[in-house]
């Protein structure tokens, strides 16, 4: 649902880096593709990269797609005399903030390439080909929890400290999904993990807090489940902020011991008892609470998953121990995203 989201609102324009995990297998299962082309023939660019450099991989994309379109723009500007100064001047200064801008630049393009494909240079044939480059692209990096928290996170973190036009997606199931379940940085205390049956003891990563220390880099936590208006304004935002984005999904997993048809209820119950608290950072507006102060029942929703309910079946005590521990953190957590909006008001 998060990348079908992703695909509705710029699908036309985006680019996708995909690390190697569910997502790839879902985006690249060949020879099927859930990626398609809407009624002009448009659709996202696709590749997958492995753990390690998936980031780096995106980066890529963002820095050879603004060198093709400096290129383009210092050929239209050596071929104004030609094409006329006004003209050239409409789609250099063009605002592509908005889709009716670029849909206005995509018209300018066209009208470009009419005029190129009547002058026979070698410099009009150059920049026909590199005109498409002068209509703004998005890139999206795509992946989970193993890759952004744990594997890729050194590149992840250096893309982010950027500052360049790039946005991550991160879908967090918090575990290593694709590789039979395994803990990774964003498993959180008491759970139960392949090649950790007796509970993760310590608590997970939080690559939200860390990455919004910078303060250039847009951040949002999002779960459609509960709030999908809030996931929608977080995409929308972090493509119009002109810098880093970074987007944190909650994404239940079947390697979670729940039933999959579940799963946006599930989303539901882990903001409201506080599990997977709600928010979005804008580096010139401050941090946005978007969910309520915990009010559910923490313990009850961890025991519905059988990742936590393994353990307190096997080890009661440390169970009880480990669950205690999960809720401390998330309530730490809490007061810490209230102290920093409330800080930020004063």
């Amino acid at each position: 649902p998060y990348v079908k989201m992703l695909t509705q609102l710029f699908g036309d324009r985006l680019y996708v880096a995909n690390a190697t995990g569910c997502s790839s297998i879902y985006s690249g299962n060949l020879p099927t593709t859930p990626y398609c082309v809407n009624e002009f023939g448009r659709g996202p660019a696709w590749a997958n990269s492995l753990f390690e450099d998936n980031a780096e991989f995106g980066f890529g994309y963002r820095i050879s797609l603004d060198k093709k379109k400096e290129m383009a723009s210092e050929m239209l500007v050596k071929m104004a005399p030609k094409l006329g100064d006004d003209f050239v001047k409409s789609i250099l200064e063009a605002d592509q903030s908005t889709e009716a801008g670029i849909a206005a630049q995509r018209e300018r393009v066209a009208a470009l390439k009419e005029k190129l494909a009547a002058d026979g240079s070698l410099m009009a044939k150059a920049l026909s080909a590199l005109s498409g480059d002068l209509i703004n692209k998005t890139v999206w990096i795509l992946g989970g929890d193993g890759w952004a928290f744990d594997i890729g996170f050194g590149g992840l973190d250096h893309v982010l400290a950027s500052g360049e036009k790039v946005r991550a997606l991160v879908l967090n199931t918090q575990v290593y999904s694709n590789t039979g379940g395994q803990a990774s940085k964003a498993t959180p205390a008491g759970a139960a993990a392949r090649l950790m049956s007796g509970g993760k003891s310590g608590a997970e990563k939080d690559l939200g807090l860390m990455a919004m220390t910078y303060g250039h880099v847009y951040v949002a936590q999002v779960a459609m489940g509960a709030n999908p208006n809030q996931l929608l304004k977080a995409m929308r935002e972090a493509e119009a902020w002109d810098g880093a984005a970074l987007i944190i999904a909650y994404a239940p997993c079947i390697a979670h011991g729940i039933d999959m048809r579940d799963v946006q209820e599930i989303e539901k119950k882990a903001v409201q008892c506080g599990y997977f608290p709600l928010y979005r950072y804008h580096p010139a507006n401050g941090l946005m609470l978007d969910s309520k102060a915990p009010d559910g029942d923490f313990q009850a929703f961890l025991m519905r998953q059988g990742r936590f309910a393994a353990l307190r079946r096997s080890d009661p005590a440390k169970s009880e121990t480990l669950c205690k521990m999960a809720e401390e953190a998330a309530r730490r957590r809490w007061n810490l995203l209230k102290m920093l909006k409330n800080r930020e008001m004063t």
